[in-house]
This record gives structure tokens, sequence and C-alpha cells, in this order.
């Protein structure tokens, strides 16, 4: 298996269906990528979002599967089972509504060898298409400012949903993950970091697309409050003695 896309979902029934046409599209277009699978992770959803992601019909050398969790757990929750279950030499993770272009895994893959690579809406912001409402980027800026203090250091962005892992560190990082929400990205990079690995940040387009299931309050307070558990654990040596002992 060459390629693992992991598409978390959470009442994405309406959006799904555009966007797995679009992965399947340029899958089939760069069969370099081939045989490869999507693995759609139903994170609780009661709008049918199951239903749908079995409906889409197959394609050659693209093999389609949907993981069910029975509640709500949480993004972070939904990518740990998705990595766990991916059997791909690389595993792209990838939001259900395609705010970045599954075209940009070009810019990803470039001079990828394992590790990981990141889109970036920061590098340069002249690649956004349709940005987010003021107040929605005044707290992402926030938010990564204090990313780069009390985790990982040096990157503009963690938060953009797209993102390349060499498969094996996927898995293993999969395996030592903790968090179940929003933060979930700042936890994997520090780990990949903490292990050795090389993290590129790399510009992609990407654009804006409402019914975002980022509510700005409740999920900020979320990950401001596992951001400072990262920190605790950076701080206080858990990541390498934790990590070490599940790798």
């Amino acid at each position: 298996m060459r390629l693992s896309v992991v598409i978390p979902a959470f009442n994405e029934a309406l959006r799904l269906p555009s966007t797995l046409v679009e992965i399947i599209r340029y899958l089939q277009n760069h069969p370099r990528w081939l045989p490869a699978e999507i693995l759609i992770v139903d994170d609780g959803s009661s709008d049918g979002t199951f239903e749908v992601a079995r409906a889409t019909p197959p394609a050659e050398g693209i093999t389609l599967k949907c993981l069910v969790h029975d509640h709500n757990s949480g993004k972070g929750a939904a990518v740990r089972t998705g990595f766990r279950a991916a059997q791909g030499e690389a595993i792209l993770l990838c939001d259900a509504d395609m705010a970045t272009p599954i075209e940009e895994l070009d810019a990803l893959n470039k001079d990828f060898t394992d590790g990981v690579s990141i889109g970036s809406r920061a590098v340069d912001r002249s690649r956004i298409e349709r940005p987010q409402p003021k107040y929605r980027d005044l707290m992402g800026r926030v938010f990564n400012l204090a990313v780069r203090l009390l985790a990982v250091g040096g990157i503009r962005d963690t938060q953009c949903g797209f993102k390349l892992f060499g498969g094996d560190l996927g898995r293993s990082l999969a395996a030592v993950q903790r968090l179940d929400g929003f933060a979930f990205d700042v936890e994997l990079l520090l780990v990949a970091r903490f292990w050795g690995h090389k993290i590129r940040e790399v510009p992609v387009r990407w654009r804006h697309v409402e019914e975002s299931r980022v509510q700005p309050v409740t999920h900020s307070a979320d990950m401001l409050a596992d951001l400072l558990r990262i920190g605790w654990w950076r701080l206080t040596g858990q990541v390498g003695r934790v990590e070490r002992s599940r790798q």
C-alpha cells in the first residue's frame, strides 16, 4: 500500500461525497500513489456520515474503509484510530471539508522521504484564497504563538488540516498519542521532533470553509488547556519517558 488517506469526520454527510470524488480522481490521475486506501473515521456522527461514505462507488486500485466510533470522542481520537489502521508507506491526514485542495499533496511530497510535511497557511499568506473571519485569524495567531512558546518552536502553523507522515512514523505516533481534542496536532509534532524526525512546513493553498466544526469559545478553551498539558509534559520530561516506553 503506497498511500493511506485518513479523514476524520463528524457529521460530514453533506461535504464528504464531493471530497471523496476529488480525492479518488486525484489518485487515479497520479498512479504513483497506488495502490491506496481512504480511511474515513466516523466520530459518532448522527447525520448518516457512515452511510454516505459506504455508498461511494469503488475505484480500481483504491480501497475505501469506514471506521466508526460509537460516540463522539474528538478529532484527535478519530485521527488516532485512522493512523492505527493505516497500512500505507505514507499517511495523508486530510480534513473532510477539503479546505486545502488534494492537489497540494504534490507540494507536501516534494523532497519528502520520511518524517512529517505539514501544510501551512502562515508561510505564504498570499496562497490563502478565502481568508477566515478576522476573529478566527486572531485566535489562530495567538494559539500558534502559545504553541511556539510552550511546545513546538519554529513552526508557524500547526493546525492546518493537511499533513503527510511517513507510514511507520504515523503508526508509532498513534500508539502513544494521548490528546483527543483539536490540539492533537501539536502533540504529534512534538513527539515526532522529540524522536528526531524532521518537520517540513510547506505553503499550501487554503480557503476558509463555512460550517467549521471548531467552536471558537469552547474549543479554544479546550485547546489552551491541552496546550498547557503538553507544556507540562515537556517541562517535566514526560514526553521522553512515556513515548520512549510506548514507541
